[in-house]
Protein backbone atom coordinates (compact mmCIF):
# COMPACT_ATOMS: atom_id res chain seq x y z
CA UNK A 1 0.00 0.00 0.00
CA UNK A 2 0.90 3.24 -0.76
CA UNK A 3 1.49 5.78 1.45
CA UNK A 4 1.47 9.49 2.14
CA UNK A 5 3.52 11.71 4.42
CA UNK A 6 1.14 13.44 6.94
CA UNK A 7 3.30 16.00 7.60
CA UNK A 8 3.51 16.72 3.82
CA UNK A 9 -0.17 16.69 3.75
CA UNK A 10 -0.51 19.09 6.47
CA UNK A 11 2.26 21.46 5.11
CA UNK A 12 0.02 21.48 2.30
CA UNK A 13 -3.28 22.44 3.58
CA UNK A 14 -0.82 25.13 5.49
CA UNK A 15 0.45 26.57 2.39
CA UNK A 16 -2.71 26.54 0.69
CA UNK A 17 -4.84 27.98 3.37
CA UNK A 18 -2.94 31.40 3.59
CA UNK A 19 -4.30 31.79 0.26
CA UNK A 20 -8.13 31.08 1.45
CA UNK A 21 -8.80 35.24 1.63
CA UNK A 22 -8.83 34.91 -1.75
CA UNK A 23 -10.51 32.16 -2.66
CA UNK A 24 -12.97 32.71 -6.05
CA UNK A 25 -15.70 30.95 -4.59
CA UNK A 26 -17.24 30.58 -1.12
CA UNK A 27 -18.65 27.61 0.53
CA UNK A 28 -22.17 27.48 -0.53
CA UNK A 29 -23.72 26.11 2.90
CA UNK A 30 -21.81 26.01 6.29
CA UNK A 31 -24.11 24.93 9.35
CA UNK A 32 -22.82 21.32 7.93
CA UNK A 33 -19.61 20.25 6.30
CA UNK A 34 -20.20 18.46 2.79
CA UNK A 35 -17.94 17.30 0.08
CA UNK A 36 -17.80 15.43 -2.98
CA UNK A 37 -20.66 17.51 -4.87
CA UNK A 38 -22.52 15.84 -7.41
CA UNK A 39 -24.58 18.40 -9.34
CA UNK A 40 -27.64 18.02 -11.36
CA UNK A 41 -30.25 20.05 -13.12
CA UNK A 42 -33.86 18.55 -12.54
CA UNK A 43 -37.16 20.27 -12.86
CA UNK A 44 -35.74 23.85 -13.36
CA UNK A 45 -33.39 23.50 -9.97
CA UNK A 46 -29.85 22.42 -8.73
CA UNK A 47 -29.80 19.40 -6.60
CA UNK A 48 -26.26 18.78 -5.45
CA UNK A 49 -25.88 15.48 -3.77
CA UNK A 50 -22.64 15.46 -1.30
CA UNK A 51 -21.18 13.31 1.22
CA UNK A 52 -21.97 14.87 4.94
CA UNK A 53 -18.47 15.03 6.64
CA UNK A 54 -18.30 14.91 10.21
CA UNK A 55 -16.37 14.71 12.96
CA UNK A 56 -16.01 10.76 14.50
CA UNK A 57 -12.68 11.29 16.40
CA UNK A 58 -11.10 8.54 14.27
CA UNK A 59 -7.20 9.13 13.43
CA UNK A 60 -6.25 10.06 10.32
CA UNK A 61 -5.12 7.40 8.03
CA UNK A 62 -4.27 6.63 4.12
CA UNK A 63 -7.79 4.61 4.41
CA UNK A 64 -10.09 6.76 4.80
CA UNK A 65 -10.85 5.81 8.30
CA UNK A 66 -11.87 9.27 9.64
CA UNK A 67 -14.27 10.05 7.06
CA UNK A 68 -17.00 8.11 8.46
CA UNK A 69 -20.10 9.89 7.43
CA UNK A 70 -23.34 8.02 8.46
CA UNK A 71 -25.87 9.90 5.80
CA UNK A 72 -26.76 12.23 3.25
CA UNK A 73 -28.41 15.33 2.47
CA UNK A 74 -29.35 16.94 -0.95
CA UNK A 75 -28.86 20.73 -1.05
CA UNK A 76 -30.95 22.60 -3.55
CA UNK A 77 -30.43 25.93 -5.29
CA UNK A 78 -32.60 28.06 -7.50
CA UNK A 79 -29.70 29.17 -10.12
CA UNK A 80 -26.19 29.83 -9.20
CA UNK A 81 -25.34 32.61 -6.87
CA UNK A 82 -28.89 31.81 -5.10
CA UNK A 83 -29.76 30.92 -1.22
CA UNK A 84 -28.21 26.99 -1.09
CA UNK A 85 -31.20 25.51 1.03
CA UNK A 86 -29.95 22.22 2.68
CA UNK A 87 -33.63 19.80 2.66
CA UNK A 88 -32.34 17.50 5.89
CA UNK A 89 -31.38 13.74 5.72
CA UNK A 90 -32.54 12.03 2.13
CA UNK A 91 -30.86 8.77 3.32
CA UNK A 92 -29.16 7.57 6.57
CA UNK A 93 -26.85 4.54 7.48
CA UNK A 94 -29.47 2.38 9.73
CA UNK A 95 -32.12 2.36 6.56
CA UNK A 96 -29.64 0.40 4.69
CA UNK A 97 -29.54 -3.15 5.49
CA UNK A 98 -26.18 -4.19 3.82
CA UNK A 99 -24.00 -1.39 5.21
CA UNK A 100 -21.80 -1.09 8.49
CA UNK A 101 -19.90 2.20 7.98
CA UNK A 102 -18.84 4.98 5.51
CA UNK A 103 -21.02 6.64 3.00
CA UNK A 104 -18.71 8.43 1.02
CA UNK A 105 -19.29 10.07 -2.13
CA UNK A 106 -22.61 9.60 -3.75
CA UNK A 107 -24.49 10.55 -7.60
CA UNK A 108 -28.10 11.03 -8.26
CA UNK A 109 -30.28 10.23 -11.54
CA UNK A 110 -33.45 10.62 -12.29
CA UNK A 111 -35.85 8.16 -15.20
CA UNK A 112 -39.42 7.67 -15.37
CA UNK A 113 -40.73 9.88 -12.86
CA UNK A 114 -37.99 8.42 -9.99
CA UNK A 115 -34.87 9.57 -8.51
CA UNK A 116 -31.80 7.37 -7.87
CA UNK A 117 -29.59 7.65 -5.36
CA UNK A 118 -26.10 6.07 -5.87
CA UNK A 119 -23.68 5.52 -3.20
CA UNK A 120 -20.91 3.51 -1.56
CA UNK A 121 -20.19 2.40 1.74
CA UNK A 122 -18.28 -0.80 3.56
CA UNK A 123 -20.08 -3.98 3.85
CA UNK A 124 -20.14 -6.05 7.42
CA UNK A 125 -17.15 -7.91 5.44
CA UNK A 126 -15.36 -4.35 5.17
CA UNK A 127 -15.06 -4.12 1.55
CA UNK A 128 -16.53 -1.67 -0.32
CA UNK A 129 -19.84 -2.15 -2.19
CA UNK A 130 -22.14 0.56 -4.04
CA UNK A 131 -25.76 0.17 -3.56
CA UNK A 132 -28.86 2.47 -5.16
CA UNK A 133 -32.15 4.10 -2.86
CA UNK A 134 -35.05 5.27 -4.83
CA UNK A 135 -37.21 8.28 -4.41
CA UNK A 136 -39.97 10.31 -5.86
CA UNK A 137 -38.79 13.56 -5.55
CA UNK A 138 -34.81 15.12 -6.01
CA UNK A 139 -34.77 15.51 -2.03
CA UNK A 140 -35.93 12.34 -1.35
CA UNK A 141 -36.22 10.18 0.88
CA UNK A 142 -34.63 7.59 -0.58
CA UNK A 143 -35.96 4.26 0.10
CA UNK A 144 -32.47 1.25 -0.24
CA UNK A 145 -32.39 -2.03 -1.88
CA UNK A 146 -31.87 -4.08 0.25
CA UNK A 147 -28.54 -5.53 -1.01
CA UNK A 148 -25.46 -3.56 -2.95
CA UNK A 149 -25.86 -3.58 -6.66
CA UNK A 150 -24.43 -7.06 -7.73
CA UNK A 151 -20.94 -7.04 -8.77
CA UNK A 152 -20.41 -3.58 -7.58
CA UNK A 153 -17.14 -2.46 -5.92
CA UNK A 154 -15.01 0.33 -4.54
CA UNK A 155 -16.58 3.77 -4.38
CA UNK A 156 -17.19 7.28 -6.39
CA UNK A 157 -20.00 6.32 -8.55
CA UNK A 158 -21.09 8.29 -10.69
CA UNK A 159 -23.89 7.97 -13.15
CA UNK A 160 -24.34 9.29 -16.81
CA UNK A 161 -27.51 9.58 -19.32
CA UNK A 162 -26.07 9.82 -22.62
CA UNK A 163 -28.74 11.24 -25.36
CA UNK A 164 -30.09 7.95 -26.59
CA UNK A 165 -31.48 7.05 -23.09
CA UNK A 166 -28.73 4.85 -21.59
CA UNK A 167 -27.10 5.39 -18.63
CA UNK A 168 -23.56 4.29 -17.57
CA UNK A 169 -21.95 3.75 -13.73
CA UNK A 170 -18.32 5.27 -13.58
CA UNK A 171 -16.87 3.97 -10.94
CA UNK A 172 -13.50 3.22 -8.34
CA UNK A 173 -11.44 4.64 -6.07
CA UNK A 174 -7.67 3.60 -4.61
CA UNK A 175 -5.78 3.66 -1.17
CA UNK A 176 -9.34 3.36 0.93
CA UNK A 177 -11.15 2.98 -1.96
CA UNK A 178 -9.65 -1.05 -2.51
CA UNK A 179 -9.87 -0.33 -5.88
CA UNK A 180 -5.43 -1.76 -6.14
CA UNK A 181 -7.35 -5.01 -4.07
CA UNK A 182 -9.06 -6.03 -7.53
CA UNK A 183 -8.02 -7.24 -11.08
CA UNK A 184 -10.63 -8.34 -13.53
CA UNK A 185 -13.43 -7.49 -11.20
CA UNK A 186 -12.00 -9.93 -8.32
CA UNK A 187 -11.28 -9.25 -4.90
CA UNK A 188 -8.17 -10.46 -3.37
CA UNK A 189 -6.76 -8.43 -0.62
CA UNK A 190 -3.22 -9.28 -1.64
CA UNK A 191 -3.31 -7.29 -4.76
CA UNK A 192 -1.78 -4.31 -4.24
CA UNK A 193 -0.77 -1.09 -5.89
CA UNK A 194 1.28 -1.19 -9.82
CA UNK A 195 5.16 -0.95 -8.99
CA UNK A 196 5.98 2.86 -10.30
CA UNK A 197 6.90 1.87 -13.78
CA UNK A 198 3.80 0.01 -14.10
CA UNK A 199 0.48 1.04 -15.90
CA UNK A 200 -1.60 2.72 -13.47
CA UNK A 201 -5.16 1.29 -11.98
CA UNK A 202 -7.98 2.14 -14.20
CA UNK A 203 -11.43 3.66 -13.40
CA UNK A 204 -14.55 1.15 -14.11
CA UNK A 205 -17.66 1.53 -16.20
CA UNK A 206 -20.88 -0.59 -16.69
CA UNK A 207 -24.14 0.31 -18.32
CA UNK A 208 -26.96 -0.07 -15.94
CA UNK A 209 -30.51 -2.06 -16.45
CA UNK A 210 -33.28 -0.09 -17.50
CA UNK A 211 -34.72 0.02 -14.06
CA UNK A 212 -31.70 1.45 -13.25
CA UNK A 213 -31.04 -1.13 -10.06
CA UNK A 214 -28.07 -3.07 -11.55
CA UNK A 215 -25.91 -3.60 -13.76
CA UNK A 216 -26.32 -4.59 -17.06
CA UNK A 217 -23.10 -5.91 -18.38
CA UNK A 218 -19.92 -6.80 -16.53
CA UNK A 219 -17.42 -4.01 -15.64
CA UNK A 220 -15.24 -2.22 -17.76
CA UNK A 221 -11.47 -0.57 -17.44
CA UNK A 222 -11.46 2.87 -18.91
CA UNK A 223 -8.32 3.34 -20.58
CA UNK A 224 -7.24 7.21 -19.99
CA UNK A 225 -3.72 7.50 -22.77
CA UNK A 226 -1.75 10.12 -22.72
CA UNK A 227 -1.02 12.30 -26.17
CA UNK A 228 0.95 9.19 -27.76
CA UNK A 229 -1.97 6.71 -27.29
CA UNK A 230 -0.04 5.04 -24.37
CA UNK A 231 -1.59 4.27 -20.80
CA UNK A 232 0.15 6.27 -17.59
CA UNK A 233 2.31 4.78 -15.31
CA UNK A 234 1.83 4.38 -11.37
CA UNK A 235 4.74 6.72 -11.12
CA UNK A 236 2.76 9.46 -13.50
CA UNK A 237 0.86 10.57 -10.44
CA UNK A 238 -0.35 13.62 -11.60
CA UNK A 239 -1.83 12.26 -14.47
CA UNK A 240 -3.17 9.27 -13.57
CA UNK A 241 -6.44 8.02 -12.23
CA UNK A 242 -7.28 8.26 -8.54
CA UNK A 243 -10.76 8.77 -7.81
CA UNK A 244 -13.80 10.69 -8.25
CA UNK A 245 -14.88 9.77 -12.26
CA UNK A 246 -17.44 11.93 -13.99
CA UNK A 247 -18.25 12.12 -17.17
CA UNK A 248 -19.94 15.29 -19.19
CA UNK A 249 -20.70 15.65 -22.90
CA UNK A 250 -19.78 19.12 -24.92
CA UNK A 251 -20.08 19.41 -28.40
CA UNK A 252 -20.50 15.93 -29.09
CA UNK A 253 -17.16 14.51 -27.21
CA UNK A 254 -17.46 12.51 -23.87
CA UNK A 255 -15.44 14.42 -20.97
CA UNK A 256 -14.15 11.78 -18.40
CA UNK A 257 -12.60 14.11 -15.47
CA UNK A 258 -11.04 12.79 -12.04
CA UNK A 259 -9.39 13.26 -8.97
CA UNK A 260 -5.15 12.38 -9.29
CA UNK A 261 -5.50 12.02 -5.88
CA UNK A 262 -1.86 12.43 -3.87
CA UNK A 263 -1.34 15.22 -6.18
CA UNK A 264 -4.58 16.98 -6.00
CA UNK A 265 -5.33 17.56 -9.31
CA UNK A 266 -8.79 17.83 -11.55
CA UNK A 267 -7.97 16.49 -14.57
CA UNK A 268 -9.56 15.20 -17.74
CA UNK A 269 -9.65 13.32 -21.22
CA UNK A 270 -11.91 13.42 -23.88
CA UNK A 271 -13.34 10.58 -26.13
CA UNK A 272 -16.06 9.52 -28.68
CA UNK A 273 -18.18 7.31 -27.09
CA UNK A 274 -18.87 6.55 -23.11
CA UNK A 275 -16.39 3.37 -23.12
CA UNK A 276 -13.18 5.71 -24.26
CA UNK A 277 -11.01 5.07 -24.78
CA UNK A 278 -10.22 8.77 -23.86
CA UNK A 279 -7.18 10.82 -24.44
CA UNK A 280 -5.56 13.02 -21.82
CA UNK A 281 -5.86 16.88 -22.57
CA UNK A 282 -4.94 18.86 -19.10
CA UNK A 283 -6.16 20.37 -15.97
CA UNK A 284 -9.59 21.93 -14.62
CA UNK A 285 -8.71 22.74 -11.30
CA UNK A 286 -5.16 22.93 -9.40
CA UNK A 287 -5.33 21.98 -5.37
CA UNK A 288 -7.40 23.12 -3.04
CA UNK A 289 -7.29 23.92 0.99
CA UNK A 290 -7.20 19.86 2.36
CA UNK A 291 -5.82 16.83 1.30
CA UNK A 292 -9.20 15.62 -0.85
CA UNK A 293 -10.61 17.03 -4.34
CA UNK A 294 -13.56 16.09 -5.76
CA UNK A 295 -16.22 17.43 -8.27
CA UNK A 296 -19.18 17.31 -10.61
CA UNK A 297 -19.46 19.17 -14.07
CA UNK A 298 -22.56 20.63 -15.19
CA UNK A 299 -24.62 22.95 -17.90
CA UNK A 300 -26.57 25.73 -16.40
CA UNK A 301 -28.63 28.37 -18.65
CA UNK A 302 -26.08 27.65 -21.33
CA UNK A 303 -22.85 28.44 -18.99
CA UNK A 304 -20.97 25.39 -17.38
CA UNK A 305 -20.06 25.07 -13.42
CA UNK A 306 -17.64 23.04 -11.72
CA UNK A 307 -18.60 21.77 -8.13
CA UNK A 308 -15.92 21.22 -6.24
CA UNK A 309 -14.73 21.13 -2.05
CA UNK A 310 -12.25 22.25 0.17
CA UNK A 311 -11.34 22.34 3.87
CA UNK A 312 -11.33 26.54 4.53
CA UNK A 313 -14.42 26.61 6.40
CA UNK A 314 -12.64 23.73 8.76
CA UNK A 315 -9.42 25.50 8.60
CA UNK A 316 -7.87 22.87 6.89
CA UNK A 317 -9.07 20.13 8.64
CA UNK A 318 -8.78 17.30 5.67
CA UNK A 319 -12.06 15.30 6.32
CA UNK A 320 -14.18 18.38 7.25
CA UNK A 321 -14.78 19.83 3.68
CA UNK A 322 -17.67 22.52 1.89
CA UNK A 323 -18.82 22.86 -0.97
CA UNK A 324 -17.82 25.15 -3.75
CA UNK A 325 -19.19 26.18 -7.42
CA UNK A 326 -17.28 28.26 -9.97
CA UNK A 327 -17.83 28.32 -13.36
CA UNK A 328 -15.64 27.10 -16.26
CA UNK A 329 -14.84 27.97 -19.70
CA UNK A 330 -13.83 26.21 -22.78
CA UNK A 331 -11.48 27.32 -25.61
CA UNK A 332 -12.58 27.16 -28.84
CA UNK A 333 -10.65 23.54 -29.33
CA UNK A 334 -12.29 21.87 -26.69
CA UNK A 335 -9.88 22.33 -24.17
CA UNK A 336 -10.85 23.57 -20.67
CA UNK A 337 -9.34 26.46 -18.77
CA UNK A 338 -7.77 25.76 -16.08
CA UNK A 339 -9.11 27.31 -12.84
CA UNK A 340 -6.83 28.11 -10.23
CA UNK A 341 -9.32 28.36 -6.50
CA UNK A 342 -7.39 30.93 -4.94
CA UNK A 343 -6.33 34.43 -6.36
CA UNK A 344 -2.85 35.49 -6.34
Amino acid sequence: MKTFCISSLLLLSIQLFGQDKKAISQPLVKHIYTADPSAHFFNGKIYIYPSHDIEAGIPFDDLGSHFAMKDYHVISMDSIGSEAVDNGVALQLSDVPWAEKQMWAPDAAYKDGKYYLYFPAKAYDGIFKIGVAVGDTPTGPFTAQPEAIKGSYSIDPAVFEDEDGSYYMYFGGIWGGQLQNYRNNEFDQANELPKPGEPALLPLVAKLTDDMLEFAETPREIQILDEQGELFSEQQNDKRFFEAAWLHKYKGKYYFSYSTGDTHFICYAIGDNPYGPFTYRGRILNPVVGWTTHHSICELGGKWYLFYHDSSLSNGVTHLRSVKVAEIKYRDDGSIETLDPYKP
